[in-house]
């Protein structure tokens, strides 16, 4: 089987607008949650904080009329992706363009743009609506732009499966590298959906922080929303290694499941299939893995769940597991936090620092595991898991390993 390597990585989101400045970010434990600016705050009750992308400017990346066809899910993956692909140095002439494929992972691609012209068609009465609206918020949008602009033209596509899709798309990604249809892939994840009507409904569901996120810790009351995307380049090691690519990581294995019960209760049976076919995926051993970067929402009943699923899946060495959760700093992104939550899986296993739970309180007996609270964890890092459950019960966990 094709061993798989990650040679680029690019990131925006709430703690910075390329991947180096996320990962230092997560490293000193700064949090990028703040006020609402996007939405005015006086329509919002419960999603006062947000994890908002700042200080980006789209006419640095765009021309005027590149810009009137991307939403700005599609403007972050495009970002991302372009320095992800420069730091890879893979370039796509001749058939490596067709060798290559685009997949992303998103809840809601295109929500932007989907609210903007609710508000005019709705709120405002307006007699007609922007032409390129439909291109702008479709949902294959973010891999359709990809593909253009470095004319890659392999398989590309979106992968929806709320809060998993980015690791569901690195699952899909990766068994198509292994079944030969393609030597690389593009992939990650994107969304941005910070605005009216998406807090509402968020706020609605009653599962939004009114002051901040606090995985794992007793007292935590939900939620912060967030945004982002980061994409990688993951390909295979042959590859990489006959063209002398910088190699990140090695994905040794992905695993999947869905609970196929409670549209939003998430199930500890599910999310236990999930790790433990990825472990069985990588040929990895329980006792392997050194680091979880956890899904961690910060809601009573995620966090309980995926403490238990840890325990039957490792049991005794659960214990010995360094767990964090990065949402409190960069939030809860929806279809990109799990590409958003692997850069700082790649950075433990590059750098040995685990990043911090941020906002923990004190222990909750019903999360009874070592959260690597407040302030990073320097520790060698040879192996770790992320974690990606999603409403709907659709469950997606890869496996990385450090490479010599």
């Amino acid at each position: 089987m094709q061993r798989l390597v990650i040679t680029g990585m690019g990131a925006i989101c709430a703690l910075g607008n390329d991947a180096p400045s996320v990962w230092q970010a997560m490293t000193e434990g700064r949090s990028g949650i703040a006020p609402v600016t996007r939405v005015d705050p006086e329509r919002v009750r419960a999603a006062g904080v947000v994890a908002e992308v700042k200080g980006f400017d789209p006419s640095q990346h765009f021309d005027e009329a590149k810009l009137s066809q991307l939403d700005l899910a599609t403007q972050y993956a495009l970002v991302a992706a372009k320095e992800a692909i420069t730091q890879a140095g893979l370039s796509f002439e001749g058939e490596r363009a067709s060798r290559t494929a685009v997949v992303i992972g998103s809840g809601v691609a295109g929500e932007a743009t989907r609210d903007g012209q609710y508000q005019k068609l709705y709120a405002e009465n307006a007699p007609r609506l922007h032409p390129l609206g439909i291109i702008r918020m479709m949902m294959n949008a973010p891999a359709s732009q990809i593909s253009m602009a470095h004319g890659i033209t392999g398989p590309a596509f979106v992968v929806a499966s709320a809060c998993a899709s980015s690791n569901h798309a690195f699952a899909q990604a990766a068994m198509m590298i292994r079944a030969g249809l393609v030597d690389a892939a593009v992939v990650g994840g994107t969304e941005a959906c910070i605005n009216l009507g998406t807090l509402r409904a968020w706020e609605a569901m009653r599962v939004l922080a009114p002051d901040t996120c606090r995985p794992f810790s007793k007292g935590r009351r939900g939620i912060v929303l967030g945004e982002g995307s980061a994409m990688f380049v993951l390909e295979t090691l042959e590859q990489a290694q006959a063209r002398g690519a910088a190699i990140l990581a090695e994905l040794v294995g992905t695993g999947m499941s869905s609970d196929a019960g409670d549209i939003a209760a998430p199930s500890e049976l599910g999310a236990s299939a999930a790790i433990e076919n990825a472990l069985r995926d990588g040929n990895l051993s329980p006792s392997e893995v050194d680091y979880v970067s956890a899904h961690g929402t910060g809601t009573l009943a995620n966090d309980s769940t995926e403490t238990a699923a840890l325990h039957r899946i490792f049991g005794e060495h659960a214990r010995a597991l360094a767990i964090s959760s990065t949402k409190p700093m960069h939030g809860h992104a929806l279809g990109a936090s799990g590409s958003l939550e692997l850069i700082a899986v790649i950075g433990a296993l590059r750098h040995g620092i685990v990043p911090p739970t941020l906002a923990y309180l004190e222990p909750d007996p019903a999360c009874d595991l070592d959260y690597v609270p407040h302030h990073a964890r320097k520790m060698p890092v040879h192996t770790a898991i992320s974690n990606s459950f999603a409403f709907g019960g659709l469950n997606a966990v890869v496996a990385l390993r450090r490479m010599p």
